[in-house]
């Protein structure tokens, strides 16, 4: 038998978390499924220094357990399981799982984006200990350090300008041998004396997981096949972002690499359907907007329940 509900919310991370605290002190009851990881991409970084109220940061684990006490202080529950499928043609909105179906009124699409890694065991482990995706969340901890920036586009020259505001020395290390960057950013780094470069190599190892942090780099020169080990006390992985949209493909209309396309960062292509965070966020990519479009699709999908059959939400 399937289970109804008013707002259903897809995702555990700041967007996830507060659409949840909205609408359940609205009395809608949400249900939030948590996905495959619990407080999302956030719980991967240790201490975040640029979310408001924790003038001496606080842990990215620390947040979303707090953030999700809140919304389940106020009414919401929350599964610990996968959606399998959806369909999005009619309301209400069916979801299937793996042992129930859920019927629900409105959806809030909160399933973020996952950072394409190199694929390294390594990198996996010191992820949060040195290893990062996100220049403008962690680039104060590596004040006066040696970093690498791993990638040749727009988002890679940005990260790699971003951290000589902190890093001593700033390598991009790039798998062919010019960047596919726009013009200006690139020659912004060329002009950057703490910027680096290092074409047509890749690399094939991070140490040092053993010791739980950075230490150097193996990286192979793709041309000659000649393999260096560089010290390095930082890396960021910057060759783009995945939006978690597989499930929605051919039910909403997907924009520029795959996020949700929508006006204004909240509303869909399905009336009664909505976006919040990193899956319609291309740009920004933070937790504090994330959280602020949380509470918007939040109360659009309040207001959508709330409006005269037939009639648009005010």
């Amino acid at each position: 038998m399937a289970i109804s509900k008013k707002v259903t919310i897809l995702g555990s991370g700041p967007a996830g978390l507060t659409a949840a605290i909205y609408a359940a002190r609205a009395g809608l009851e949400p249900l939030v499924i948590e996905g495959p990881q619990r407080g999302g991409q956030l719980t991967t970084t240790t201490i975040v220094e640029n979310f408001p109220g924790f003038p001496e940061g606080v842990d990215g684990w620390e947040l979303t357990e707090n953030i999700r006490k809140q919304a389940e202080k106020f009414g919401t529950e929350f599964l610990s399981e996968l959606v399998t499928s959806v369909d999005l043609s009619k309301r209400p909105f069916s979801l299937k799982l793996s042992s129930q179906e859920i019927l629900t009124d409105t959806l809030i699409i909160a399933t973020g984006a996952s950072a394409r890694r190199l694929g390294l065991e390594s990198e996996l482990k010191l992820t949060g200990h040195g290893v990062s995706a996100c220049a403008t969340c962690d680039g104060f901890f590596f004040r006066d350090k040696v970093v690498f920036v791993i990638g040749g586009g727009d988002a890679a020259l940005e990260e790699a300008i971003s951290l000589t505001k902190f890093a001593s020395s700033v390598t991009l290390l790039h798998r062919r041998d010019s960047f596919k960057a726009s013009k200006i950013l690139v020659e912004r780094a060329e002009k950057n004396p703490k910027i680096k470069f290092i074409f047509d190599s890749a690399v094939e190892d991070v140490l040092d997981a053993d010791k739980g942090e950075v230490t150097a780099l193996k990286v192979k020169d793709l041309k000659t096949g000649q393999v260096k080990e560089l010290p390095a006390d930082g890396v960021f992985v910057a060759i783009g972002h995945q939006p978690n949209t597989d499930l929605f493909k051919g039910q909403l209309a997907l924009g520029r690499g795959g996020y949700i396309a929508s006006a204004d960062g909240v509303t869909t292509s399905v009336p009664g359907v909505f976006a919040a965070g990193d899956v319609s966020d291309d740009r920004y990519r933070q937790a504090i907007t994330a959280a602020g479009s949380g509470a918007k699709a939040a109360l659009e999908a309040q207001w959508f329940i709330e409006k005269p059959e037939g009639q648009e939400a005010a």
